[in-house]
């Protein structure tokens, strides 16, 4: 039996969710767990798309069932282990064709339970912009690079806090070297979507802690709403050495590879100039580790005050902390009860 679900039922639910559009369409963006099995392939789903344009309707469904039949039977044995127990949810771009008969296929063969999500990805998307338009309570936590500040965010939620790491979400730290050791980051779109399903864990009426970010972290840019409301938060700024921020960055990185660490330092080629990337590299052949931290957060410092003072009308409490004890850090800002 095959019926209908609206978006906010069918992520409610907790059975299988069988996403069988093509696998482009897949990696531009879709619902969080949800598992692809691909009615078409890319190239497939061009040629049907052309023939739907050049020639007919009617063409485009012929051809189309030409090049599914091979695949009914495999389709079967994915989609029995992917839902085991013979209950999914089903959809494609909008709910069409391609989720209706795949559904269908499967009921007639064995399946008891499946459900096609009414307008497909399509309302999925719709239903993740308008969510993400809703008002957070933000704890903003700033700081200089080096400061740790998604350590201190772990060590806030260990601690019974409500957070959002943006830069886990992103695989990106922000910075040149923000992308080393990262996995791919993910599209815009599946970025939104992420952060949606990550805020639809927590309670909104409750405040929820986010480190200070410019809109775009890596190749990824934080939803407008979100980021809106960021900079309008007050900050709450942790305040630590340079001598130990550099400490930090250098136990965090200096196990990467040389190689990954001098392409990052060539990145900042026009902004730090010429003759300070030339030394950071002689440092860097030399192993003098610290020393090319140090330079490099003479850059950032400066970037990190001139984004402050663009925004001076905000609040913002500064803590001074002597050392990247995180947890020690963690346990300072919530003792401030903000």
């Amino acid at each position: 039996m095959v019926n209908n679900i609206n978006i906010s039922e069918a992520l409610c639910s907790t059975r299988p969710i069988i996403d069988v559009r093509s696998p482009k369409e897949y990696q531009q963006g879709h619902i969080p767990n949800a598992i692809n099995i691909p009615l078409f392939s890319d190239e497939e789903r061009a040629e049907v798309g052309t023939t739907y344009k050049q020639v007919s309707k009617e063409a485009a469904i012929e051809q189309g069932t030409t090049l599914v039949n091979p695949k009914l039977l495999n389709f079967i044995h994915i989609s029995k282990k992917a839902a085991p127990e013979g209950s999914a949810i089903i959809h494609c771009w909008r709910g069409g064709m391609r989720s209706q008969s795949f559904a269908k296929h499967l009921s007639d063969n064995g399946f008891s339970e499946l459900s096609v999500i009414t307008g497909g990805y399509k309302a999925y998307r719709n239903y993740v912009l308008d969510q993400l338009e809703v008002t957070i309570k933000i704890k903003l936590l700033g700081g200089f690079t080096g400061s740790g500040k998604t350590y201190i965010l772990s060590e806030l939620k260990k601690l019974g806090h409500q957070i959002l790491d943006l830069e886990g979400l992103a695989h990106h730290k922000g910075s040149a070297f923000g992308g080393i050791g990262q996995d791919a980051q993910p599209t815009s779109e599946q970025f939104d979507n992420n952060l949606f399903r990550e805020i639809s864990k927590l309670d909104r009426t409750l405040p929820i802690w986010i480190e200070d970010e410019s809109y775009s972290i890596g190749t990824v840019n934080v939803p407008q709403q979100i980021h809106t409301q960021m900079r309008s938060s007050a900050l709450i700024f942790i305040d630590i050495p340079a001598e130990e921020r550099a400490t930090h960055l250098v136990q965090e990185y200096t196990q990467v590879g040389d190689h990954l660490l001098a392409d990052s330092i060539l990145k900042l080629s026009k902004r730090l100039g010429l003759e300070k990337v030339n030394l950071a590299l002689e440092l860097l052949s030399e192993k003098k580790y610290y020393e090319v931290a140090l330079l490099s957060l003479g850059y950032y410092d400066k970037l990190y005050k001139k984004g402050k003072n663009r925004e001076a009308a905000r609040t913002v409490t500064t803590i001074s902390r002597n050392n990247t004890n995180h947890y020690e850090n963690a346990l300072a800002l919530e003792k401030l009860n903000l």
